[in-house]
């Protein structure tokens, strides 16, 4: 018997391969033209136990709920950032916290950090990791292996962090 194929929201335009993506817990495929439909249902009917995989951590993600309220988490923030600041005696201008979409904090290269306030749903671990994280980008504005040594040497146990917020 035939499985049911996943709904889907459909793009075809000018590029070469063929993407699925997971946008707000609806199934995004991105396919060349050139594609019929019946070619694009059955590569979506193949990846459909990926899709279902992350439909599902998708769905987890948007159902967390706040750990602390604004104000108790503006204050972790400020102590970690107070700690992490003497601990690592890296000094950014500017610290503030906004609702950004596209990563857990930034550090721009005129020195400042910005940490989503989207961690309000984390743990201190997880929010203290981005902490450190942006300000380790004070030092290094990559992710090359320098970065993580530096990062590892505040943090042995970041990876733990990390994974929590994937």
């Amino acid at each position: 018997m035939e499985k049911e194929i996943i709904e889907y929201k459909l793009f075809q335009s000018n590029i070469k391969n063929l993407y699925i993506q997971i946008k707000e817990g609806k199934v995004i495929v991105k396919a060349p033209k050139y594609f019929s439909k019946s070619q694009i249902d059955e590569i979506v009917r193949k990846k459909q136990k990926w899709i279902e995989k992350n439909l599902q951590h998708n769905t987890r993600k948007q159902q967390r709920e706040e750990n602390y309220t604004k104000q108790e988490f503006i204050q972790i923030v400020e102590e970690n950032v107070k700690d992490l600041i003497q601990l690592t005696n890296l000094k950014p201008n500017r610290v503030r916290i906004r609702d950004i979409h596209y990563a857990w904090g930034t550090c721009s290269s005129n020195r400042n950090i910005t940490i989503n306030q989207k961690l309000i749903c984390y743990s201190k671990k997880a929010i203290r990791y981005v902490i450190l994280h942006e300000l380790c980008h004070l030092e290094y504005m990559n992710h090359s292996g320098k970065f993580w040594e530096l990062l590892e040497t505040y943090m042995p146990d970041y990876k733990e962090a990390k994974k929590e917020l994937k």
